[in-house]
């Protein structure tokens, strides 16, 4: 690397708050279009979005034709936080307040970003992780000084300096499915704090060909409870999605559905070339959860698809009432629409899902290199699109 003078640069964190809250800011991503194309910052306006390969950017000696405007601060991207140091060294140069995303967008990626929602009685704390790159979300529950985490990334650094915060300890970490759009840490971190990893035994096999996986972990069945300080946390299963797809219920007033429910569509049932069967067990979760859980039951996903679907605090949750009547899939109120309206948004998905699952079921190993390449990307987990 070349010897730098100082270069200015901003965490993802940083620049998750300044996008998030409307401070003026242009992005430069200074990597090839096609990797922008398979993943982005997607949080900037469109005009102060700026895709200029460092090669291209190195030889500019002025600012014209580059569409950048002086006088709104630069975030420079690349793919691990080296070249855009060199780029804002040369765009400050030029005129411009620029700084350098730390880390790159493999930085970006790993980022979860915690927001603390309002607790059901029996919780003292309840964090979402909103991993903005990946449009993923994950859990930490904590009662009387016990901790859950449910749905965690391999990167946990974020998890576990939250959960510091809350001086709880962790008891057990759960999977609501195995993930084919992320690899997991749930049984890593588990096996490594010497505590249970919770998945439905359904999930615990490569789907497919069935072959059985290579990991440790705590099977959990319908109507199983798991005893959290002074919460009990019940599991319903809630398949379709994958065989052994689950939903963690709260005090009958929070669902953590994974890839069941989401907030504008459901999980397809399409991921392991089982779409018929599998769009019939989803059929029977979706009426199930309809006639059996509190209208008022707020439903927090694994998923989102856009900023449509976040409340004003940021947070990604609705009550069950408001997606029976706002989203699609719910609205449907017989079998056939159903199932006819699943086959009609089937459709392809990324290969790297099913190594994804390999992974997450112990039957593959990869390196850190090669996880990141496998994640690139939004999630694709819901009919119809990303969500």
């Amino acid at each position: 690397m070349l010897n730098l003078p100082h270069v200015p640069e901003v965490s993802s964190a940083e620049l998750a708050s300044a996008l998030e809250t409307g401070e003026p800011i242009q992005l430069v991503d200074v990597r090839s279009p096609q990797r922008v194309q398979a993943g982005r910052i997607d949080l900037a306006p469109e005009d102060r979005f700026h895709n200029i390969v460092g090669s291209q950017l190195i030889r500019h000696t002025s600012l014209a034709g580059t569409g950048i405007d002086p006088a709104v601060p630069v975030a420079v991207v690349c793919g691990f936080g080296n070249d855009s140091r060199v780029l804002a060294y040369h765009l400050n140069r030029l005129g411009c307040n620029a700084r350098s995303l730390t880390g790159g967008m493999s930085a970006w990626m790993r980022m979860a970003l915690p927001r603390e929602l309002a607790p059901p009685p029996s919780l003292d704390h309840l964090v979402q992780f909103d991993r903005l790159g990946k449009g993923a979300l994950g859990y930490l529950l904590a009662s009387d000084g016990a901790a859950l985490i449910i749905d965690p990334p391999r990167d946990v650094g974020d998890y576990l300096i939250v959960l510091e915060d809350t001086g709880a300890e962790l008891v057990g970490v759960a999977d609501t499915h195995v993930h084919a759009d992320y690899i997991s840490g749930a049984a890593a971190l588990a096996r490594q704090l010497g505590v249970p990893y919770y998945l439905h035994p359904a999930d615990a096999v490569y789907p497919y060909d069935g072959t059985p996986g290579n990991i440790e972990f705590e099977p959990i069945g319908d109507d199983h409870v798991i005893e959290l300080g002074r919460c009990s946390l019940r599991v319903k299963h809630t398949p379709g999605h994958t065989e052994g797809s689950v939903t963690y219920l709260i005090d009958d007033a929070v669902a953590i559905t994974g890839d069941f429910l989401f907030i504008a569509s459901i999980g397809r049932p399409d991921l392991a070339d089982k779409t018929v069967e599998w769009s019939e067990q989803l059929w029977r979760s979706v009426e199930s959860a309809k006639q059996n859980w509190p209208p008022g039951m707020m439903i927090h996903p694994a998923h989102y698809a856009s900023d449509r679907e976040r409340r004003g605090d940021r947070s990604i949750g609705e009550p069950l009432s408001k997606l029976i009547t706002e989203n699609v899939a719910l609205a449907l109120v017989d079998r056939a629409s159903f199932v006819d309206w699943v086959a009609t948004r089937s459709g392809s998905f990324p290969d790297d899902y099913r190594k994804i699952k390999a992974v997450n079921v112990g039957l593959l190993h990869v390196d850190e290199a090669q996880a990141e390449e496998l994640e690139i990307g939004k999630n694709e987990c819901a009919l119809g699109g990303a969500a």
